[in-house]
């Protein structure tokens, strides 16, 4: 089954808790974690089938884009397919944590 990698980066705590929620709600996704990458800055990343993962990743921007205050989205991106190596340099591989989870 071809798989995605999805990460949005966005400014405040709130809106990446936000975006992970609705995102796992709307799709059939496992949640890899997220992480600071910046002063007031957080990315979060999923993967799954890639429908999944663009329906999700759609979800979850509308949610941080509906936000009321500061709360946005910096920039997000989609990966179909991703290469095998690149779990051995990004943080996107399924752990011990994330496996039950795994779609």
């Amino acid at each position: 089954m071809p798989v995605a990698v999805g990460m949005i980066e966005t400014t405040g705590y709130p809106a990446v808790l936000a975006a992970a929620d609705a995102m796992v709600k709307a799709g059939r996704v496992a949640l890899m974690g997220y992480e600071s990458c910046a002063s007031g800055r957080y990315v979060v990343s999923i993967r799954g089938p890639i429908g999944e993962v663009k329906q999700a990743m759609a979800a979850g921007i509308a949610t941080v884009e509906g936000m009321p205050g500061s709360a946005k989205v910096e920039s997000h991106y989609l990966v179909p397919n991703p290469p095998e190596n690149i779990e051995a340099v990004l943080p996107i591989g399924y752990t011990e944590r994330s496996e039950p989870f795994r779609t």
